[in-house]
């Protein structure tokens, strides 16, 4: 069972008397998980968590990401993601299952495939510096099913940079802010929006800001409400909570 769709559907087959209970016991029951020796590939997350297990790159080999994939895929996933991997090691797992790979992200999607992209979330940047770990966050989010706008280098700056999107922010079920040095982007953006504002310090600033340790520190301080803060430079934590809080949001709609 690869989805929560297939178990619907065989629990129906129960109720019906197409499928005896015998047999959906064993369904459900086959290979929760692959042991491939090296990794215990997770089946059966789709059904518990809506999306397919998140193969984090590093420190793992081209050969153990690509069997892992090959594991996921067989089992109809697609874009499943690829953390923290090398230009060197994807060019390696391409030649092993379909990969659409995103250098300055070091992020992969295997079995990339075509999706409906719902509801808006926005991702900014304070500057430029900041857009590898933006990136992380945005592909997470759209290979999740989300749409995504970008706004880059709209640090404080220069605020009016900011200001001239306000009808970009304002139209967004959650907004993730991305900024180095002193981290100031997510407070003001909280202070703007009326959307859950997911605040990613980086490690982008000079000697004192201590590898992103200052924003930080700067972002859980925040006076404005309705921010919550990830760990230095986790983009994808930030964009698959911004999955979470907008699929929830279109899950109320209908």
């Amino acid at each position: 069972m690869d989805n929560k769709r297939d178990i619907l559907s065989l629990l129906r087959g129960v109720a019906a008397g197409e499928t005896a209970p015998e047999e959906a016991l064993l369904k459900l029951k086959e290979a929760p998980f692959a042991d491939l020796g090296y990794a215990k590939v997770d089946l059966h997350r789709p059904v518990r968590q809506g999306a397919a297990e998140v193969i984090y790159g590093a420190g793992k080999t081209p050969d153990q990401i690509a069997g892992i994939a090959a594991k996921l895929g067989e089992r109809g996933c697609q874009n499943i993601l690829v953390t923290r991997m090398g230009p060197e090691a994807a060019e390696k797992v391409a030649q092993a299952v379909p990969l659409d790979y995103h250098p300055e992200a070091r992020l992969g999607l295997a079995f990339p495939g075509a999706q409906k992209r719902l509801g808006h979330i926005v991702v900014a940047t304070g500057g430029t510096s900041d857009i590898p770990v933006a990136e992380e966050a945005a592909l997470t989010a759209e290979a999740m099913g989300n749409r995504v706008t970008r706004l880059y280098d709209v640090g404080v700056a220069g605020l009016h940079r900011l200001l001239s999107n306000l009808d970009t922010l304002m139209s967004a079920r959650c907004v993730v802010a991305v900024a180095g040095m002193e981290g100031a982007l997510a407070s003001v953006i909280g202070g703007l929006v009326d959307c859950p504002v997911i605040a990613v310090p980086t490690s982008v600033g000079y000697g004192a800001s201590f590898g992103g340790l200052s924003a930080l520190l700067s972002m859980l301080n925040s006076c404005a409400s309705g921010c919550s803060v990830v760990n230095i430079d986790n983009g994808f934590g930030a964009g698959f909570l911004a999955s979470r809080i907008n699929q929830m949001e279109g899950l109320e709609e209908h």
